[in-house]
């Protein structure tokens, strides 16, 4: 719909890092704005309690644990905005220099698993503006080690290259690890 109205795709690169997500809000049914996550960590649905300045009980936070649940995932990868569909789904967003992170929680924060590569799914728009499934080829998750989407990895970003996986395996979901 942006594309549509302005004549121009969405690209890495070119929006500052609080411009995507107000961008986005404008086309979608949001029900909760929960901030920005790294700047609003005390208020953000998802808070960022790995950086310094966050007041909460971090006990308390929900947390998402990486892919085979071995690990509580990169936090900072999710806290460039966050906001809830009124579908329950929770999108994070991420603003790299070069690269712009959506992802989804397809059935919220508020349900299990809450795990990367299970129920949360990252997706990247590139320099062209092309939206990638995170773990195609190209992507920053893709890996012919199979790092970023393994039963066995405890790395902390672990998960983080299973959408592409998760859209193109017919049993992707049926061998989920436990």
């Amino acid at each position: 719909m942006y594309q549509a109205q302005s004549g121009e795709r969405i690209k890495a690169g070119e929006l500052g890092m609080h411009e995507l997500k107000p961008l986005l809000m404008k086309y979608l049914q949001v029900i909760e704005d929960c901030g920005f996550g790294n700047k609003d960590r005390n208020s953000a649905c998802i808070p960022n309690t790995q950086g310094g300045g966050f007041l909460g009980d971090a006990a308390k936070v929900r947390k998402y644990k990486t892919y085979n649940g071995k690990s509580d995932i990169y936090i900072s990868l999710f806290d460039d905005g966050q906001f809830v569909l009124n579908d329950g789904s929770l999108v994070l967003l991420e603003n790299y220099t070069t690269a712009l992170y959506i992802s989804v929680d397809v059935n919220g924060y508020n349900k299990n698993p809450n795990r990367l590569g299970q129920d949360l799914f990252m997706f990247q728009i590139n320099d062209k503006g092309v939206l990638l499934p995170m773990g195609a080829p190209n992507t920053p998750y893709y890996g012919k080690t199979n790092e970023y989407c393994s039963k066995t990895s405890t790395y902390n970003r672990n998960g983080a290259g299973c959408t592409y996986n998760a859209l193109t395996d017919k049993d992707y979901f049926k061998n989920l690890p436990k």
